[in-house]
């Protein structure tokens, strides 16, 4: 599926089944409900901090889905097509960071 796909799935799921969107900053909000369940299972997981056994079960790419969710959310509800806007941050990186990282001796430890 592509972003604009991607763009139009959330769409129609939204204005039938969801009834509408959630206005922008409570979608903003969830949002950050999101990225922090992923931050907690990252934390758990792959950091130092320990996993409860209530976190065990936790599914990383289901709440990787659910704040992608949200993006795609907010960027119909502003008018941002994410295929466009993804390509041109790309480039930027391309440009900006052309050398950056591999100049960087931090990352050839």
């Amino acid at each position: 599926m592509t972003l604009e796909e991607a763009q139009k799935t959330v769409d129609q799921w939204i204005t039938t089944v969801g009834v509408r969107y959630f206005n922008e900053l409570t979608n903003t909000a969830l949002l950050m409900e999101e990225v922090g369940e992923v931050a907690r299972i990252m934390a758990r997981r792959y950091g130092e901090q320990s996993e409860k056994e209530s976190d065990k079960n936790k599914d990383l790419g289901d709440e990787l889905a659910d704040v992608l969710w949200l993006v795609i959310c907010l960027a119909n509800q502003t008018g941002v097509n994410l295929t466009e806007a993804f390509e041109k941050n790309l480039d930027k990186k391309n440009i900006r960071d052309a050398t950056r990282h591999l100049d960087n001796p931090k990352l050839q430890e």
